[in-house]
């Protein structure tokens, strides 16, 4: 009789409001200031520029068969595919890995946290990271969001299913 009621069950796909207690559960956290969210992210920026400037030299570097009298042309702009892809990799890995941390967001003291799960899970994390183009869009306009959204979220924050709250501790 249980098998056959679990069958019905897997047949009708019914609708699991699975995000409400995990959205009921942050009720009343402290959400990330715009300055804070925005220094973060420039902290990273500058943190990424930092990692792509060298890593770009050596690949270059290595891609010339290590002849030290080739001049090396590096560019970091949003028409170089190798420029998005290595800041795709810096915001959406460091980001999970870093458990809702990049190095920015570390030092000035927020996180990201996730609305449907306990933690930051890859694909939030690599949407975030493409939701920052997305936000960009616009003249910034998905940053600017921020001040119009009720729970202060931005584009890429929403596209994710995340908020960015002050405090470093899970």
């Amino acid at each position: 009789m249980k098998n056959s009621v679990r069958r019905a069950n897997d047949d009708l796909r019914l609708y699991d409001p699975h995000e409400t207690a995990r959205m009921e559960s942050l009720a009343g956290i402290p959400l990330a200031s715009f300055r804070a969210r925005a220094l973060a992210f420039l902290l990273d920026l500058f943190f990424l520029l930092l990692l792509y400037v060298p890593a770009m030299t050596l690949i270059q570097w290595v891609g010339t068969g290590r002849n030290s009298n080739i001049h090396l042309d590096i560019h970091f702009d949003f028409h170089n595919y190798s420029s998005l892809i290595f800041a795709e990799l810096y915001f959406g890995l460091l980001l999970y890995f870093g458990k809702g941390q990049t190095p920015g967001k570390r030092v000035v003291g927020i996180r990201v946290v996730s609305l449907g799960h306990e933690g930051i899970t890859l694909w939030q994390a690599t949407e975030r990271a493409l939701g920052y183009g997305a936000s960009m869009l616009e003249g910034g306009f998905g940053f600017i969001q921020y001040f119009i959204h009720r729970n202060h979220r931005c584009v890429h924050d929403r596209i994710a299913e995340t908020i960015v709250v002050q405090g470093s501790k899970r």
